[in-house]
């Protein structure tokens, strides 16, 4: 194949942004954000708080830009439903403290079982009054009172980076900002940490790094402003991984020089993997080479959202894969690490869970169904397996829209561009 693909905007900065806008000193303009349920979940619950959003004409590919209006204090007597948004939960909840009166989470059923303990202990040590009931997870009762104290926390955010980056992203509103410390033996996701500071310090506030697992944030304002959103670098993972297991290249476009999604770290694993992998122009394109797809061993502990990807690069490769530094990713909106290894063997190949990873050991596959799991990620490399193995049926594409809502679209336009084989079909592109 050869083709040129363009994704929507950065998830991940899409809902930091949302936050900081909400709490900023006057309005903020996101320029070409994502549109997908995940944002869409941010902006209700924005909404439902109080906060004032508007949609206007942009320049953006795939939507209008987000104008956010900020409201003090937010409002209570509310319900905020996450969906399936991890940042939704770990990032509105502190944003509660915040409300004159109480406001409700809750999320979908696939989705209570997430991690939210160590959230709800961080808050509560903060001054946060939160009734969960006695159980530490979602559903729980915000009781906001106008305000949140902050000060010294000690957090185990082993679980999630997000427990991080939802009081890093409050803490400048709270009375004293907030001095936090991570006492987990691993800190997963760091980038999206980074991304987080760095999101901050375009806003004016500074973040002190005093030691690795330690910030400081001081109160204080953060500026409203207009902010244009990076595409996002994960979700471009599978079109460029699809070019080393159908041949020929993919380039993605508006690729950023500088990035901290953990995206950006593609360009490392694709090369490390066998590809020959160039930016140029404000293009990354990814071209299969002769040697074949190669097998790693390979930390991923910065960036798990792309196992999947690589998991489904490992099935076709010349030798095995271990991937590790991953643990984390069994509390993602499946168990990743179990809902890959069981469709792989499903299919006929081996793969086999770790305690911290997986390890695949490339067999001849046939085709099958591909189960989702709810899951966007699983529906993707379901996509990928299905160029390499004719028969690959994929029960529910429709997943994708959690974070990329014109997955099949843009897959099938990828892959009509030059009559590519493993086509989706309408048949299999419906969501069961």
């Amino acid at each position: 194949m050869h083709a040129t693909v363009t994704v929507p905007g950065s998830k991940s900065l899409t809902n930091r942004e949302l936050i900081l806008a909400a709490l900023a000193d006057g309005p903020s303009r996101l320029i070409a954000p994502l549109h997908s349920d995940d944002s869409a979940r941010m902006v209700d619950a924005l909404r439902a708080l109080g906060v004032g959003i508007e949609f206007e004409p942009g320049n953006g590919k795939y939507g209008d830009d987000i104008v956010v209006t900020p409201v003090w204090p937010l409002r209570g007597g509310t319900e905020v439903d996450c969906g399936q948004a991890g940042t939704v939960m770990r990032f509105a909840a502190p944003l509660g403290g915040f409300a004159s009166g109480d406001v409700t989470m809750t999320a979908h059923e696939s989705a209570l079982h997430r991690p939210m303990g160590a959230m709800i202990t961080a808050l509560r040590d903060v001054g946060v009054d939160i009734d969960d009931g006695g159980h530490w997870a979602l559903p729980f009762i915000v009781r906001g009172h106008g305000h949140v104290r902050g000060g010294e926390v000690t957090i185990d955010a082993s679980a999630s980076s997000q427990f991080v980056s939802g009081l890093l992203l409050a803490a400048p509103r709270f009375d004293v900002g907030i001095h936090l410390v991570h006492s987990g033996a691993r800190l997963p996701s760091t980038p999206h940490i980074d991304m987080t500071v760095e999101a901050l310090a375009h806003r004016g506030v500074h973040v002190e790094r005093p030691a690795t697992g330690e910030w400081i944030v001081p109160a204080g304002a953060i500026r409203g402003k207009d902010v244009a959103i990076e595409p996002d670098l994960s979700n471009a993972a599978p079109f460029l991984a699809a070019a080393m297991i159908a041949g020929g290249s993919v380039s993605v476009t508006g690729w950023p020089a500088h990035s901290t999604q953990p995206g950006a770290m593609l360009t490392e694993i694709l090369t490390l993997m066998g590809a020959k992998v160039v930016r140029r122009g404000g293009a990354l394109t990814v071209t299969a080479t002769a040697g074949g797809i190669q097998g790693v061993d390979l930390d991923l502990s910065a960036a798990g959202e792309l196992t999947p990807t690589i998991f489904a690069l490992a099935a076709f490769a010349d030798t095995p894969t271990t991937l590790y530094g991953i643990g984390h990713i069994r509390g993602h909106e499946t168990d990743r690490i179990a809902a890959l290894s069981a469709e792989l063997r499903n299919l006929g190949g081996e793969a086999h869970e770790l305690e911290d990873g997986i390890r695949v050991v490339p067999r001849p596959l046939h085709g099958g169904r591909w189960h989702a799991h709810h899951d966007h990620r699983l529906a993707t490399t379901g996509a990928l397996i299905g160029l390499g193995v004719p028969g690959i049926e994929i029960d529910d594409i429709g997943t994708t829209a959690k974070t990329m809502p014109q997955f099949p679209e843009l897959w099938q336009r990828m892959l009509d561009a030059d009559g590519a084989p493993g086509a989706l079909q309408p048949e299999a592109m419906r969501a069961s």
